[in-house]
């Protein structure tokens, strides 16, 4: 969107304010408010920032300021306050792109792509969970009537969470996204939203708004929404499965669908779906960025009799306990994501996966039928089926060793994210958790 137009719509809404965002390395939106007067400012010159401040941006509080510079196509009307527009901006030191923003890091592969002949659609299916304090001051699922085993789906649970999700829905619908389908999810108080997909880019920016929208509206009900990926160890965990494909530079065509395939795919799909599965351990990395992300991909089920989340490096059809699921003709779902992961750093190491895959002709192998929850393990090693990383420490020396993934991030950010997921997991290992106090305080 032209400056013009800009002026133009803030004329015609009556806006008032800008939040002018960014988000630093976990995807932790953040903002600066920016009177309409000044956008001329604002649009020129971004709005300032000390990095270090922000969290995990790189930077020292030695070091010079930052800018958010404001892509006005992303330029978002605040659905609960009409007078405000939020819009995504890209980071800039000294006048110059900072190789450590997350979105210019995905729109430098999204320009990769381009130059191919790529242009990369995603959409996300957005799992988040409502919850309460208790009297002690605990976070539970706020609903207590919400207590099926297998909630998912049900009408009555389902009703009695409206407010939420109508008004979610209203905001979505008047943004122009196209919501469909929502539903409860598999948890107890847990609820999915799911949008109709875009460019990479748009549904990155609308994933981060999304996420500060529904905190927002839960606030206001004074309920506190998580996308936490495993907040409740006996629930199933929250994710935030990718659907892909490749399209031409127009967005005319699916590259990806060939509707006389037995699944639908084209071979460019395969090959794409060949080096998401090369590079699987790596990714995992980044699409599941917390030590906390790997609670949920266990074969172990919950209270509701699946974890709904992928333990091994496999495809197969509409099977839901693949890494790569094939939901329909001309797309690939990669259920690995969660709901914390940042999508900017997401989508871009993902493309940068598949399109390894297609330079290099990667055969994905055989699709797997089975439910692969309960499959014996010596069976699992006779296939040549290879686990996921099961915690962070063991994601990162994964990605640490994979050259593909480290140059789509950048090797200096990659080597800084690795370094900051490893301290993490230094001090997860210093803490004393409540199951070491129940286990061991008393007896010893």
């Amino acid at each position: 969107m032209e400056l013009d137009a800009v002026k133009k719509l803030v004329a015609e809404k009556g806006i008032e304010f800008f939040l002018c965002s960014f988000v630093e390395m976990g995807g932790m939106p953040k903002a600066k408010v920016v009177p309409a007067t000044h956008l001329d400012e604002m649009a020129e010159e971004g709005a300032g920032f000390a990095g270090f401040a922000a969290g995990e941006m790189g930077q020292g509080p030695h070091d010079p300021d930052m800018a958010s510079i404001p892509d006005f196509s992303s330029l978002t009307v605040v659905p609960w306050r009409p007078n405000m527009a939020w819009v995504a901006g890209n980071i800039q030191v000294e006048e110059e792109p900072y190789g450590y923003c997350p979105r210019t890091i995905l729109q430098r592969q999204l320009d990769r792509a381009l130059e191919k002949g790529y242009l990369l659609n995603v959409g996300v299916e957005a799992e988040f969970m409502l919850l309460k304090q208790d009297d002690l001051g605990n976070y539970v699922p706020y609903d207590p009537l919400d207590v099926l085993e297998k909630p998912c789906y049900d009408l009555v649970t389902l009703h009695r969470n409206l407010d939420v999700m109508t008004t979610l829905i209203k905001y979505m619908q008047e943004l122009g996204w196209g919501p469909y389908a929502n539903d409860h999810e598999d948890a107890n108080c847990q609820f999915e939203i799911n949008w109709t997909y875009a460019d990479a880019l748009t549904t990155a920016d609308r994933h981060i708004f999304f996420r500060w929208m529904v905190k927002t509206v839960a606030e206001e009900l004074g309920l506190r929404a998580t996308f936490m990926p495993k907040p409740f160890a006996n629930l199933t965990g929250s994710g935030a499965h990718f659907h892909m494909s490749l399209w031409d530079p127009q967005n005319a065509n699916n590259l990806f669908l060939d509707e006389q395939d037995e699944n639908g795919l084209s071979q460019e799909a395969y090959w794409f779906m060949g080096g998401l599965l090369k590079h699987a351990k790596a990714l995992v990395g980044i699409n599941g960025s917390l030590v906390n992300s790997y609670k949920r991909l266990t074969r172990r089920a919950p209270s509701s009799g699946a974890s709904w989340a992928p333990v091994y490096v496999t495809y197969g059809g509409s099977n839901r306990t693949q890494m790569i699921r094939i939901p329909g003709p001309g797309r690939l779902e990669n259920r690995a994501v969660d709901g914390a992961a940042n999508p900017y750093l997401s989508c871009a190491a993902m493309l940068a996966a598949g399109l390894d895959g297609i330079e290099n002709q990667i055969d994905p192998g055989t699709r797997n039928e089975d439910n692969l929850y309960e499959v014996p393990e010596d069976e699992l090693e006779r296939r040549g089926i290879e686990f996921l990383p099961d915690n962070l420490s063991s994601a990162m020396d994964c990605l640490e060793a994979d050259e593909v993934v480290k140059e789509a991030l950048g090797t200096e950010y990659a080597d800084y994210y690795i370094a900051v997921k490893r301290e993490e997991w230094r001090q997860y290992h210093l803490s004393v958790s409540q199951w070491e106090l129940d286990r061991y305080l008393s007896v010893y």
